[in-house]
């Protein structure tokens, strides 16, 4: 039980911190000429419908327990390494 809430509280940590990161972006987004602004308007959006995800499945684990919980931890890492993937991807647009 102890590797569960470790688990969670790691993602939820990584979950915060990666929320800082989207911030980041979208402040940057806001100083970008017009038609940048749009372009990476949509990509923030997809970026925060991805974290909304990661969120809703950040809940899903606290709720789970046993087998239920590995079924729900194989998921999250899915949605944890896109939300990741797309972060990365969007720093690299945004330099």
């Amino acid at each position: 039980m102890e590797l569960q809430e470790a688990y969670r509280q790691k993602m939820a940590a990584q979950l915060k911190e990666w929320s800082a990161q989207i911030d980041l972006l979208e402040a940057k987004a806001e100083n970008a000429g017009a038609d940048m602004k749009v372009k990476r308007a949509e990509q923030l959006d997809e970026l925060r419908a991805k974290q909304r995800k990661a969120s809703e499945k950040l809940q899903d684990l606290e709720k789970a327990s046993g087998e239920a919980w590995e079924q729900v931890k194989t998921t999250a890492d899915k949605v944890w390494e896109d939300l990741k993937t797309g972060i990365a991807d969007a720093h690299a647009k945004f330099k």
